[in-house]
């Protein structure tokens, strides 16, 4: 998922991860090095039995979604069921708010929000993502963490690791955060790690941090999932992430250098495809897509997409159809029904780069994406936040109405 909102820029001591999926089975871990046995180590806690009330809680309510919402993130529990962050014009600030469906968007009702403006990511005091592990647990995200036990009628403040939280994903059991020191000015520029906790509480324990320095055009969402498996781009290194043996594995990027960071998908529980970006002019990047049927042991080239847009962020399906979201003057989807072999453009907004959030597929068909994310309270600067739905794998896609 791309977003032209912000472009984190990442320097010594952050981790790099990249990648997305909308089914929200999912996970990530890293190493700082390509050893398995690297040392955890725990950085702050959070009580078990805390929950949601480790800070001032939401009261319940609810009702139709306000006239002008604008989504901001999405987050899918199945493939009828989703979450979406936004937020609409109101007169009492904060305008955040929450829309849920249980019918793949024929019908939205609004839920409550933590009291928190939605934002740019880096922007003090602000949120830019939602993930929900199952229809009752679920956490907001950005300049904090909020969480919720009871399907987002009540929500709390809970601890997190130091930093910014740019990017939320859950396993069985766990939940992982993404986080850097950001300024929306100066980009994430040290202490960036990936660190988890179990899902009903407890202690933050790192468990992958990286000196590397690359560009993170994504935030909120970094960890791509699908079939039980994560991924995620490491520096130079993607992760595969299993609950069995062998746990994980680490293997080297087959990007050419110079590259920016790559985007990967998960295929199936041994499949991968990653999208790298070379070289940019005037709104161009020369683009590369790669297999792999081992983890990422061993590479082949697929096809080479489009050069229009700057980088991109990859998606996947358990088919193995792929999606690219792209920007730079225009925003870009692109599709390929046969493995990365061949693409088109299959929607296109000449909007100067309003640009993408949550690129993702929930089943062998059917996906989502955000459209020009909104990023202030009350959507004051009038992006698209649109929400967009495929059934076809990406082939074709159409709006949303909340």
């Amino acid at each position: 998922m791309l977003r032209t909102r912000w472009a984190v820029a990442v320097a010594a001591g952050v981790i790099a991860v990249a990648g997305c999926s909308t089914v929200r089975e999912s996970a990530a871990a890293g190493s700082a090095s390509p050893g398995a046995s690297t040392p955890v180590r725990s950085v702050s806690s959070s009580s078990p039995s805390a929950g949601p009330s480790a800070g001032p809680a939401v009261k319940a309510r609810g009702g139709p979604v306000p006239a002008g919402f604008a989504a901001t993130s999405v987050t899918w529990v199945s493939p009828e069921e989703a979450f979406v962050l936004g937020t609409a014009p109101c007169a009492d600030a904060p305008c955040t708010s929450i829309a849920r469906t249980l019918n793949r968007g024929v019908s939205w009702t609004a839920l409550p929000a933590p009291p928190v403006p939605v934002g740019a990511p880096g922007q003090a005091g602000a949120v830019w993502g939602i993930r929900f592990a199952t229809p009752g647990h679920g956490f907001v995200f950005g300049d904090g963490l909020w969480e919720t036990t009871d399907g987002g009628q009540r929500w709390g403040r809970v601890r997190a690791p130091s930093g910014v939280v740019l990017s939320v994903a859950v396993v069985p059991g766990q939940v992982l955060v993404l986080g850097a020191r950001c300024t929306q000015a100066s980009g994430c520029l040290r202490d960036g790690f990936l660190a988890r906790r179990p899902l009903s509480g407890g202690s933050w324990t790192v468990v992958a941090a990286n000196g590397a320095a690359t560009r993170l055009l994504d935030p909120d969402d970094l960890i791509a999932t699908q079939a039980g498996v994560a991924a995620a781009v490491v520096g130079s290194d993607v992760i595969v992430i299993r609950p069995g043996p062998p746990g994980r594995t680490l293997h080297r990027v087959p990007c050419p250098p110079p590259e920016q960071t790559p985007s990967v998908a998960v295929i199936s529980a041994t499949d991968l495809a990653i999208l790298c970006t070379g070289q940019g002019y005037t709104g161009h990047t020369t683009k590369w897509v790669y297999l792999s049927s081992d983890d990422g042991a061993h590479w082949r080239l697929a096809g080479q997409p489009s050069p229009e847009g700057d980088a991109g962020s990859l998606a996947a399906t358990s088919a193995g159809q792929l999606a690219i979201a792209t920007e730079s003057a225009a925003s870009w989807l692109f599709y390929s029904g046969a493995g990365g072999a061949g693409w088109r453009i299959v929607n296109q907004h000449g909007d100067g780069g309003a640009g993408w959030a949550d690129l993702g597929f929930t089943t062998a068909v059917d996906g989502a994406v955000v459209y020009g994310p909104a990023n202030s309270d009350g959507n004051a600067t009038q992006r698209p936040g649109q929400l967009l739905l495929t059934g076809d794998a990406g082939a074709s896609w159409r709006p949303v109405r909340f």
